[in-house]
């Protein structure tokens, strides 16, 4: 993650059912799906003042940090967040086991 997004807060936005990041008034953000301990990331998105400044990789290291730390298990159904995984099998780790495209990680 860049610098500039370390000490940026993640938002647990359980009314927009979105974990965000707001930088200079823009938003990062990955829509979820909460199912007991199973969290469902769904789309990430960036608005455009946010675009090529590293605000979606910094969201979902955020996010997947997040999951980590409250025990819940992921479901990476945005291909954003599964690419990301791909590229960071570290993080596989929190992947449910019965995801069904895990042996794609």
């Amino acid at each position: 993650m860049k610098e500039q997004f370390k000490n940026i807060s993640l938002i647990k936005n359980e009314a927009k059912k979105r974990f965000e990041i707001e930088v200079s008034q823009h938003f990062a953000f990955i829509n979820y799906g909460e199912m007991g301990d199973q969290i469902a990331l769904v789309h990430t998105e960036v608005e455009p003042e946010l675009a090529g400044t590293g605000a979606a990789s910094a969201i979902v290291e955020k996010t997947l940090n997040w999951l980590e730390q409250n025990h819940k298990t992921l479901l990476p159904f945005c291909p954003y967040v599964f690419a990301y995984i791909q590229k960071h099998p570290e993080w596989k780790r929190i992947v449910d086991k019965r995801f069904k495209a895990y042996d794609k990680l």
